[in-house]
């Protein structure tokens, strides 16, 4: 496995994690806890804040030629075969977004807890032909 971003599609890829999403998200509870907007809402917040920042320095995602893999504290936790895959999108990529894909059996939605940079760029890479456009996703018809 290998950490660097390659522009070879037969080489593997782990994905460096990114603390953006859950660390967001820490100070936004926080900020309606000092704000004393709503107690409860701040922390509920913010333990999903927390649980997210647990999850990115647990979680891997590793890209092979044929697979993206899902790591848990070095122990494969999911696989999704690029040949089963529909579409992808990365919502809100600017900001710490969501990464979606639609798979033939069902679609998934998983938080960018990992370089964005090189997640976009390892899904044009292996599976680019099936970015969907923003045109398609706002347009049902």
């Amino acid at each position: 496995m290998n950490s660097q971003p390659q522009s070879n599609p037969s080489n593997s890829v782990t994905l460096k994690p990114s603390y953006r999403l859950p660390l967001i998200i820490i100070l936004f509870g926080l900020g309606l806890f000092i704000l004393q907007i709503s107690i409860w809402s701040a922390i509920l917040v913010s333990i999903f804040g927390l649980f997210l920042l647990i999850q990115s320095f647990i979680l891997r995602l590793e890209f092979t030629p044929k697979d993206m893999i899902v790591w848990q504290l070095g122990n494969e936790l999911r696989r999704f075969p690029f040949e089963n895959w529909l579409a992808w999108r990365l919502l809100l990529p600017k900001l710490p977004g969501v990464l979606y894909f639609r798979e033939e059996a069902s679609p998934h939605l998983l938080p960018i807890l990992f370089d964005p940079v090189t997640l976009e760029n390892q899904l044009k890479l292996r599976v680019g032909d099936l970015e969907t456009p923003k045109k398609e996703l706002s347009n049902p018809s």
